[in-house]
């Protein structure tokens, strides 16, 4: 189990159950803690309540949009996101990185990507606090 997975809660907000689920497993099995959610309202809802050390976070969702879930958590906190979206163009990349996520993952993806690019993103976090 990697360092960083020690207790650290990520949160998914992916409306796609079978991504949703093949992620939270993936990371569950590397010692994270995972929590979901199926929209953008409902991943604020999460993360006022658990306060995740990261969020994955889809763009495209019913009820709010990654876009402007990531505005409004990063109107209250700089908490780690990478986007996790089928939004590829260069334009897409660079608006979430503007929006403030600190890494951008274009579906499909490679799940020890993802393993590696949660780890980096957490360290550096953590080594940031």
């Amino acid at each position: 189990m990697p360092e960083d997975s020690e207790q650290s809660v990520i949160l998914i907000v992916e409306d796609d159950a079978s991504i949703r689920e093949i992620v939270g497993r993936v990371l569950q099995e590397e010692g994270y803690r995972v929590e979901t959610a199926t929209n953008g309202l409902k991943g604020l809802e999460q993360f006022y309540k658990v306060l995740p050390d990261l969020i994955i976070l889809d763009v495209k969702m019913p009820e709010m949009d990654g876009w402007e879930t990531l505005r409004r958590i990063r109107e209250i906190s700089n908490c780690p996101v990478i986007m996790l979206t089928v939004f590829g163009s260069t334009n897409d990349i660079i608006q979430g990185l503007e929006l403030g996520a600190d890494d951008y993952l274009v579906k499909p993806f490679g799940v020890q990507e993802l393993i590696a690019r949660v780890g980096t993103v957490l360290r550096r976090a953590q080594a940031v606090s």
